[in-house]
């Protein structure tokens, strides 16, 4: 498989050394393991993986609830996109690649739980007539909505807000009902910080064509469905016992390859020595000829800031959002009839949770295992605390937040008053934000390492949130190191 994977994305290399390129991934989130297993495709390469949790996988975890095992950091994977996918298959989890049981996803408005249209394009509506059918939006709003096709362009330049941008086309009740409930679900942000251009490359560029947003929206819509149903499938996937397995079983195929992996292993120092990279941890200094650095942007910056000053400048300048996850299991028995997959909660509201998912409703496994779990049943709800700005709720102690979640669902949604069992996972400056402006700060990052040989960064921070994204992060990164040893090798062999 190695061989062939190798193959599959590179040119001819030059004839077989005695020399084994040694590259050192620093991170082992799924970004790093992705990166690393890229690279152990090539047989002249050996690789390590330096991670400082005592676990890798980063944001790829799960708990035991109920005797249920559940994912507390990612939960699906974008699979209208190959990679996520794709690595599945190539570590044995094609079997367990599974979908939603519903698409059906609720939010709190106008006093009541509304269910979300579908055709939503980063909040802006494509279906004028399913939206006024929802109540979401008043009728004031609706109103204002269909003004975007008669008013003047909207000048954007490099980069706007989310918020900004929507709210001079179609009105801020779209901003504060639909957009900012959504984007704080995928990001912890709100949409007046978050940068249009890296929250969809597409829309942007489209508005730079059509003066109107809801044609610029129903064009991308329109071309997304039509590759979403090339693919004839849902948009996105998990994997049966939770898509922390993706991580696991990457690690085990990975030192199946023979890379090694280290965890608890920080990196303390890295800089270049002898046209290698020196890396220290606490238990060793050792030096390779090339380094992917997987680890989250604060991190980087503070290995780079000899090595590389000024990409080390850029990176600090990327700010993390923290949150927790509060996983809740209900008796069956006490449940109300419930909907769907979840609900998001518009920040304005005044609510700790920013969003809910039912996972007893969304996964079918979790469904089964759950009702026989406890002499009851279970049902599996979890649900999001903490965004940008906004992050009080996370000072709490468990108790508390367990507490606050609990009374805020039964107002919300109607959930039982009492649970059978609980788990708090916190979540530290996890998720990096995207103010406006990231794409050329990440740009100017990428630049200045032309002069720094050998060195490749990859993660969230830079190529955007989600398991695909970070997935195919990791793997770019592993194929410009590959490419930078092939042209090493061509220089020495003359």
């Amino acid at each position: 498989m190695a061989r062939a994977r190798a193959s599959q994305s590179r040119s001819a290399r030059p004839a077989q050394r005695d020399y084994k390129w040694e590259v050192a991934v620093i991170g082992g989130g799924i970004t790093g393991l992705s990166a690393a297993w890229a690279l152990s495709a090539d047989a002249d390469t050996v690789v390590t993986v330096l991670e400082a949790d005592a676990q890798p996988g980063g944001k790829l975890a799960s708990t035991d609830i109920v005797g249920v095992t559940v994912d507390t950091g990612a939960e699906s994977m974008l699979a209208a996109r190959p990679e996520a996918t794709r690595l599945a298959n190539e570590v044995g989890l094609r079997p367990a690649i599974v979908h939603p049981e519903s698409r059906s996803v609720c939010v709190l408005a106008r006093g009541q739980l509304r269910e979300i249209p579908t055709g939503l394009v980063t909040g802006v509506p494509t279906n004028l007539r399913a939206l006024a059918a929802s109540g979401i939006i008043s009728l004031p709003g609706l109103l204002r909505i269909p003004m975007d096709q008669v008013i003047r362009r909207t000048e954007v330049g490099a980069d706007i807000s989310v918020g900004a941008y929507l709210t001079a086309r179609v009105g801020r009740e779209v901003v504060e009902r639909l957009a900012d409930p959504l984007l704080a679900g995928v990001y912890a942000g709100n949409a007046d910080h978050l940068s249009l251009r890296m929250a969809n490359p597409s829309l942007f560029r489209q508005i730079q064509k059509d003066a109107s947003l809801l044609q610029a929206a129903s064009r991308v819509h329109s071309g997304g469905a039509q590759k979403a149903g090339a693919r004839r499938g849902p948009a996105f996937a998990g994997i049966r016992g939770g898509i922390a397995r993706l991580a696991a079983k990457t690690v085990s195929s990975l030192q199946a390859q023979g890379v090694v992996i280290h965890t608890g292993e920080p990196v303390l120092r890295l800089r270049r020595a002898r046209n290698r990279w020196l890396v220290a941890t606490p238990t060793s200094e050792r030096e390779y000829d090339a380094v992917v650095m997987a680890a989250p942007a604060n991190v980087a910056a503070d290995l780079l800031r000899v090595s590389a000053p000024f990409t080390a400048m850029q990176l600090r300048a990327i700010e993390y959002s923290s949150q927790a996850v509060v996983t809740l299991a209900y008796p069956v028995g006490a449940m109300p009839p419930v909907t769907g997959t979840g609900f998001f909660i518009p920040p304005f509201k005044g609510y700790q949770v920013k969003g809910v998912t039912f996972s007893s409703n969304k996964w079918e496994w979790v469904a089964r295992d759950a009702r026989g779990s406890s002499k009851r049943g279970a049902f599996i709800v979890r649900a999001s605390v903490g965004r940008y700005g906004d992050e009080a709720a996370l000072e709490l102690d468990d108790t508390e937040l367990v507490n606050n979640v609990r009374a805020e669902l039964t107002e919300i949604a109607g959930l039982p008053p009492i649970t059978i069992d609980h788990r708090v996972t916190r979540w530290q400056n996890s998720i990096p934000q995207y103010h406006v402006g990231h794409v050329e700060l990440v740009d100017r990052a990428k630049r200045a390492l032309a002069d720094v040989p050998g060195l490749a960064l990859a993660g969230a921070a830079y190529d955007g949130v989600g398991v695909a994204s970070c997935i195919a992060s990791g793997r770019r990164a592993a194929m410009d190191i590959l490419r930078h040893l092939d042209e090493t090798s061509e220089l020495a062999n003359g």
